[in-house]
């Protein structure tokens, strides 16, 4: 398999004027000054992790998804349980136990804080390792600056995680309000939404679609469904792939899927409604357009909500 070199450290120059502005308060290289080696150190952990383990960089991308859904981006996922906070983010319904990639971000700020103790907030560890997550998965086919700047926050509630987070049986309408709620147009939400092209989906997540419903046009199709069944049979919770064609990539693989019907969550199969379904043949079928798309709505995820002041 194909692993491409790092991408050069960022210099502290203009970004590209093709994605969407950042929040006024962060830029790229932000840490130039303050702490050079600060996304390289997170780069090389992030490498380390992705190499031993694809699935963790689909976990790091869900990881900024997650943080930035709630509260906006400021690390808050990462909190764990306090006698005066029981229940914080990380133990919401849809967080735990799926979310993956925490022993990453530890290990990037440990490094961080030998090498500048006390400058690199774990909010921007957070979108450095989704950043360089998506260049590691996509073969090296989607790296991009990610401004920084963001302060950490100090609330976290698993109670808001539901009502923030777009839940796998959504409606494309609802898809559509939970985006526009964070600022994320339709386009964004179709273009992010790709990011289900890697990682793996817990059964209970889609069992409402097996066995699929002849007279249902959103059903799954017929022969994936049979084979996920077979998985799903098994005891617990089993786990399958969201791309069974290629699944280690993140690729524009998951619009041919929608497509085809060869997805797994009703939020999925929702964007083949005349509304979407438009941009899902765009991305599916012209080379490169989806990649350059889904740089500029992680750069613009990221600046949802952010903290720019401690």
């Amino acid at each position: 398999m194909y692993y491409p070199p790092p991408p050069p450290s960022p210099t502290p120059t203009p970004p590209s004027p093709s994605p969407p502005p950042a929040a006024p308060a962060l830029a790229i290289g932000h840490y130039y000054k303050t702490c050079y080696k600060a996304e390289q150190i997170v780069r090389d952990s992030v490498r380390k992790a992705v190499y031993a383990n694809r699935g963790i960089g689909a976990g790091l991308i869900r990881l900024f998804f997650h943080d930035c859904f709630v509260r906006g981006c400021d690390a808050s996922v990462l909190l764990d349980p306090t006698p005066a906070n029981a229940q914080p983010e990380k133990l919401g319904i849809p967080n735990f136990p799926s979310l993956r990639g925490f022993e990453v971000i530890d290990a990037a700020k440990a490094a961080l804080e030998e090498a500048c103790p006390g400058v690199v907030s774990c909010a921007d560890i957070v979108a450095f390792a989704g950043r360089d997550a998506t260049f590691f998965l996509s073969n090296g086919r989607a790296y991009f600056d990610m401004p920084a700047g963001r302060y950490d926050g100090n609330v976290s509630l698993a109670s808001e995680t539901l009502p923030n987070l777009p839940p796998p049986f959504a409606t494309l309408q609802t898809l559509k309000d939970m985006f526009a709620s964070k600022g994320l147009t339709a386009d964004e939400m179709v273009t992010l939404s790709g990011a289900h092209s890697v990682g793996v989906s817990h059964c209970s997540s889609f069992s409402d679609r097996l066995p699929p419903n002849p007279s249902d046009p959103s059903a799954m199709d017929a022969t994936l469904a049979a084979s996920v069944q077979v998985k799903c049979n098994r005891t617990g919770d089993p786990v399958v792939v969201q791309d069974f064609r290629t699944p280690g990539d993140l690729d524009n693989q998951y619009y041919k899927n929608v497509l085809d019907k060869k997805v797994l969550f009703k939020s999925d199969a929702a964007l083949r409604s005349s509304e979407t379904g438009a941009q899902v043949l765009l991305n599916a079928w012209i080379p490169g357009q989806w990649e350059q798309k889904f740089k500029a709505a992680m750069v613009r995820m990221g600046s949802i909500e952010v903290k720019t002041r401690a």
